[in-house]
């Protein structure tokens, strides 16, 4: 995703997310139902109903960095996913 990535933790939000939402509506979900806080360098993973989309939300020192991901295949790996979010 990006390269030299510092990411603190990684947070899977389980559920359903309504990916109309862009950055300051998935920031509101991070500190309001979450309890954390979005500028702290962690990265979140939102992903839709139907599973084949994802949006990833991380804070780099002066912005938000906002990735959609879309999966063609039906299932993806989690593993390989956070792989790719921290080389």
């Amino acid at each position: 995703m990006i390269n030299g990535l510092s990411v603190n933790y990684v947070y899977l939000a389980t559920g359903v997310t309504d990916m109309r939402k862009s950055i300051n509506g998935l920031s509101l979900i991070v500190s309001e139902q979450f309890g954390h806080d979005p500028f702290n360098g962690s990265v979140f993973v939102f992903c839709n109903r139907s599973r084949d989309k994802l949006k990833i939300l991380y804070w780099e020192c002066n912005g938000f960095w906002l990735k959609k991901q879309l999966i063609y295949c039906r299932y993806f790996a989690l593993k390989y996913l956070i792989k790719q979010l921290v080389k």
